[in-house]
């Protein structure tokens, strides 16, 4: 039985989440809670598997229980976000704090869609208390300005029959913020090829991350903007709002955004990217699939192999959810699997 801390403010939200929680038989919503003092107190004493933690409260708000909680009584969090830019940048900062995943604290998308978003909350409950507390380093702190990256061992030279690689994508979802402020800053401003990413994140999320990313690292990280021809040395994170390709027009590669939903279940989609990765860039390109629920990326990664390319896949012990590289290693595509605090090291090994 999984045991579940509701936290919000929020009488009608308390309600809703338990009632949706306690569908399932496999959790028991053992208490909730007003603020974050209350949280803090409840969590001590009932000990929950998990605890679900509104960012705005009276007396103590989100981030202020999150580091406390954190410090304190570590046990994994997951926010209740609005979906403002306002709301993801917070999150964002949740996620480096220490939040292992959040879910949009949308009151009309509760009301008309309450099936899809019981699912959601329902599965990110049971997978991460499941996997509990993964360790990380201490969070990385924002310089003023950009600062060279931490130094790293870098595995031995490639050997020669060896191809290079013309790109890098990678594809991630619950723990990606998190796992890519791990790598991406230890990348050097030289790095010589460019670098797309879909993170499972909603519309307003993308750009605050984007900007956040940027600000920790050497190269520039940016949102990817329709029909941007992509550059050596430039981060492109996918827009929540669609799903991200790369097409080809001459000799120049250019982004290109759709904004329909097509057949895929998530969106920005890291198949769709990675599959126009393989079309793009046959036998040059490098997949990455970093933690995150469920098999997206799977297809694609499938198709970068098939097309001479490399794939790397982080391992079970790093990641926050072991589902989106299990798919990979599983499928038997994948030429590595790496623990992440030796990912960026092994990238660079093989631009």
């Amino acid at each position: 039985m999984i045991k579940v801390l509701i936290v919000d403010d929020s009488a009608f939200m308390r309600k809703a989440i338990a009632t949706m929680l306690q569908e399932d038989s496999e959790i028991k919503v053992i208490g909730t809670a007003r603020d974050g003092l209350e949280a803090i107190q409840m969590i001590q004493q009932l000990k929950p598997d998990i605890v679900t933690l509104d960012v705005e409260m009276p007396r103590m708000d989100g981030i202020t229980a999150l580091k406390e909680i954190m410090s304190k009584c570590p046990v994994p969090v997951i926010m209740v976000s609005s979906l403002t830019t306002e709301g993801a940048k917070v999150t964002i900062e949740a996620l480096e704090l220490g939040a292992v995943d959040f879910i949009p604290k949308n009151l009309a998308e509760l009301s008309v869609n309450i099936v899809k978003i019981k699912g959601m909350l329902i599965d990110k409950i049971k997978t991460i208390a499941k996997r509990g507390i993964v360790k990380r380093k201490t969070p990385i702190k924002v310089p003023e300005t950009k600062i060279e990256p931490p130094k790293i061992d870098i595995p031995k030279t490639r050997v020669s029959t060896e191809r290079k690689v013309g790109i890098v994508s990678i594809g991630t979802s619950t723990g990606g913020p998190k796992a890519l402020q791990e790598i991406i800053p230890k990348l050097p401003k030289d790095f010589p090829v460019p670098i797309v990413i879909a993170q499972h994140m909603p519309p307003n999320f993308t750009k605050p991350f984007a900007e956040r990313l940027d600000q920790l690292s050497q190269l520039s990280v940016k949102e990817a903007e329709e029909g941007e021809i992509i550059k050596p040395g430039v981060v492109y994170v996918a827009p929540g709002r669609g799903h991200m390709r790369l097409k080809r027009r001459g000799i120049e590669t250019f982004i290109s955004i759709s904004e329909d939903r097509e057949e895929f279940i998530y969106r920005p989609s890291v198949d769709v990217l990675m599959l126009s990765v393989a079309e793009c860039f046959p036998g040059r390109s490098l997949g990455v699939i970093l933690t995150g629920m469920g098999n997206d990326g799977a297809m694609g990664c499938k198709k970068i192999k098939e097309t001479g390319g490399r794939i790397f896949a982080q391992n079970e012990e790093s990641c926050v959810v072991y589902g989106m590289p299990r798919a990979v290693v599983e499928a038997g595509i994948a030429d590595k699997v790496i623990p992440l605090e030796e990912m960026a090291g092994e990238i660079i090994n093989a631009v």
